[in-house]
């Protein structure tokens, strides 16, 4: 039978629909081709993106915008929202609007066209998750921007434009609906019992050990209890923190560690499977919250999302978190 599941911390509800529960061998992905041509995000093609804000292991007298790097973060040419200019707020009637001021960055992850974001060596992924945290901190000093959005599409299935292995930071003016619905959630909880939802969640998913993947002394991976596709996993930490940009380097090793292993077991259970991930965390200068615990979400692109979800705000889920759990832990 069907079984509805509140998710604890929104109040979204998902239907896990056990009737068409799959093995991770149901999920045939094909493998992608690639393609030869042009990459604008290669080594020696420096000139053809916008100047470099940030860049990691380039070679000492090497100048500005040259090769001879290992991560490099750079304004997207085609930007969703520009750095340039006023928010100018105003009111027409009942509607809102303002300008689209903003930043987008790509985060150039290695100089390897045909690497693969899971299997970078550990101090090459750490790199990655140091320039999320050095841009956040960087991005949060203009007082127009109130968020900053983390993000990585894999595969085109995903959303991924280039095969040249990247990730993306969005600064906005402006929360996102998923992030206020998340404090508000999480603090009505707090209100009620005087404890973070998430650490509850945690300390409950490390004592019952049905949902967990893995987890290591700073980290847990665990499959949320009302998941929207199957194997959606979430990565957090086990002391409380609500900035992500408040890591420090063991937690920051710990990190890369726990996202390796997790994407690894994934990768094994469905080869070349499509995935985004997204960061949690709180608002730009806001001081540290007691309700409020950040947090990865990794979706693998698995399901599509047709008239019934649009229309009804639910998602279908065809395999019981507890047996992607299973799955995952049970790989290697």
């Amino acid at each position: 039978m069907p079984e509805l599941r509140k998710d604890p911390v929104l109040g979204r509800w998902i239907i896990i629909a056990k009737e068409r529960s799959k093995r991770p061998t149901d999920f045939v992905i094909e493998k992608p081709k690639t393609k030869s041509g042009f990459c604008p995000l290669c080594p020696g093609h420096e000139k053809t993106t916008p100047s470099e804000v940030l860049v990691y292991g380039r070679e000492p007298g090497m100048p500005y915008n040259s090769s001879s790097w290992q991560l490099r973060v750079v304004p997207n040419k085609y930007p969703a929202l520009i750095i340039e200019g006023d928010l100018d707020k105003e009111g027409e009637g009942l509607y809102d609007r303002m300008n689209g001021i903003g930043a987008h960055e790509v985060v150039i992850e290695s100089p390897g066209h045909d690497d693969n974001f899971t299997d970078l060596p550990h101090e090459r992924m750490i790199m990655v998750f140091r320039s999320f945290r050095d841009r956040i901190r960087d991005l949060s000093k203009d007082k127009r921007f109130r968020y900053v959005m983390v993000f990585k599409n894999h595969g085109r299935a995903a959303g991924a434009s280039l095969e040249h292995s990247h990730s993306q930071l969005v600064a906005l003016p402006i929360l996102p609906r998923m992030v206020t619905s998340e404090l508000e959630g999480s603090l009505n909880y707090f209100k009620y019992k005087d404890r973070c939802i998430y650490c509850d969640i945690i300390r409950q998913e490390i004592r019952q050990k049905v949902r967990m993947v893995c987890e290591n002394d700073s980290f847990v991976s665990l499959s949320p209890f009302a998941p929207r596709t199957p194997f959606e996993m979430w990565v957090m930490p086990k002391k409380h923190n609500s900035s992500y940009s408040d890591m420090t380097e063991h937690e920051m090793s710990s990190l890369t560690s726990i996202f390796s292993e997790t994407l690894r077991r994934l990768n094994a259970c469905i080869p070349n499977v499509p995935y985004n991930f997204v960061l949690h965390t709180q608002p730009l200068r806001s001081e540290p919250l007691e309700h409020y615990h950040w947090h990865f979400e990794i979706v693998p692109k698995l399901t599509s999302i047709a008239g019934f979800e649009w229309g009804s705000g639910f998602y279908i889920n065809s395999m019981p978190p507890e047996d992607t759990a299973r799955y995952l832990r049970e790989i290697f």
